[in-house]
């Protein structure tokens, strides 16, 4: 099982990513470029004040402490002080106001039309819906350079989405959808995370943006539209057997045949995607293995059942969902 798709090359694990491809501090987007911005000169600011409060202090200590045994002599009312103690943080805070408003101008604009990608956080992976009829899990692609209109949304609790260098965070919250623009200005790959506490596996709920050219994202999202084949015969009709009969389409959904969950990740093409259990672990024969072998020794809490399956029914398994390409 080789995980790749016809014309497609296999995505990288999150943890493969190039470093910095996680960072707030390298923006690769216009929405996100803003808040980076503003959180630098944040710091800056905020360092400036922690060093001029640690010399103050510091300079108090020596010019005004004990000399043998003499306390130093009291002051009040000092004006001028004052005057700038009070002026001096309302022109800061004023400031920051000022680009807070500005960066919220920039990276959340006003949306303007349908969205161009509904995201759903699940507990714990992420469900991606396409207007065109595609539904992926955990991994995103995108056309580089497109601005895109995203709904997120959430199935059961609370989660966020973030992919620090596309996109601001962005809270899902059950029944109430929220809109946010998201864009890379560079074809690439960027990692990204739920943020928000979510549950037992809130740490393995992670997620890919792919950033592709226009004829390559073309390319992808017609593969994706098109149904899973029959099994071939041997190990993977057996497997499709063995789906069918331990009920694992009641929660995932194979297109084309007959298995329509939707409650877990659509399985219709797992093999082009480079990760499994939302980045839990890569796509590769052996970790497919030992997750159907026992899913929570992978991601303990996860809401895949054992179903302690024999090991050559994990064998047909792997053999079928090897050919959903």
């Amino acid at each position: 099982m080789t995980g790749v798709s016809e014309g497609l090359t296999r995505q990288p694990m999150l943890e493969g990513l190039p470093v910095g491809s996680e960072s707030p501090f390298s923006p690769g987007s216009p929405f996100a470029a803003p808040i980076a911005h503003l959180f630098q000169i944040t710091l800056v600011v905020c360092a400036v004040i922690g060093i001029g409060v640690t010399l103050a202090i510091g300079y108090s200590l020596v010019a005004f402490r004990s000399r043998d045994g003499v306390e130093p002599v009291q002051r009040t009312g000092n004006v001028t002080l004052e005057v700038i103690w009070t002026a001096v943080p309302i022109a800061i805070v004023l400031g920051l106001f000022v680009l807070s408003i500005e960066t919220m101008t920039r990276s959340d604009p006003a949306a303007d039309r349908a969205p161009d990608l509904v995201v759903v956080g699940h507990q714990w992976w992420w469900e991606v819906r396409y207007p065109c009829g595609v539904v992926s899990a955990n991994e995103i692609h995108v056309p580089a350079g497109a601005p895109l209109l995203v709904r997120l949304e959430s199935a059961d609790v609370i989660h966020d989405f973030w992919v620090p260098q596309l996109a601001r965070k962005m809270d899902a919250i059950p029944g109430h959808p929220n809109l946010f623009w998201m864009s890379a200005d560079v074809a690439g790959s960027y990692g990204g995370t739920c943020a928000e506490f979510c549950g037992t596996q809130h740490a393995w709920m992670r997620l890919l943006v792919i950033a592709q050219s226009r004829p390559e994202f073309d390319a992808w999202q017609t593969a994706q539209l098109a149904p899973a084949l029959a099994p071939a015969a041997g190990a993977a009709a057996r497997g499709e057997r063995t789906f069918r009969d331990e009920a694992c389409g009641n929660c995932h959904t194979i297109a084309g045949r007959g298995f329509e969950g939707r409650v877990a990740p659509d399985l219709t093409h797992l093999e082009s995607r480079g990760t499994l259990a939302a980045g839990a672990t890569d796509d590769t024969r052996e970790d497919l293995t030992a997750w159907l072998r026992d899913p929570h020794a992978v991601k303990p809490g996860c809401h895949m059942p054992d179903f302690k399956l024999s090991e050559a029914k994990v064998d047909d398994l792997v053999a079928y969902l090897g050919e959903l390409r």
